[in-house]
């Protein structure tokens, strides 16, 4: 429960959202607990909160390979607007 709760409140001060959709649950949920996963999820849905969120749980390195570099960009502006600074992005 004390996990759920901190998820809940990084979910709500971080990314300003009170709840996570059930799939985006299913997801964190397992990496969280160390599962390897593979999530395929439609456009639009929230994959990015899948590794934004235990990003800010989990120790280590966060590493996410993207072709998009717009995509990149935009994704690391908008962790930067809520805080999370220590997030950046190298392309070529």
């Amino acid at each position: 429960m004390l996990l759920s709760n901190t998820v809940d409140s990084i979910l709500k001060e971080k990314f300003e959202l009170n709840e996570l959709r059930p799939q985006q649950k299913e997801v964190i949920g397992n990496l969280l607990s160390g599962r390897h996963t593979l999530a395929v999820l439609p456009t639009g849905y929230g994959k990015s909160l899948c590794y934004q969120l235990p990003s800010q749980l989990l120790p280590g390195i966060t590493l996410v390979i993207s072709p998009l570099i717009s995509l990149m960009q935009d994704q690391i502006n908008s962790l930067h607007r809520r805080g999370i600074t220590n997030a950046t992005f190298i392309n070529s």
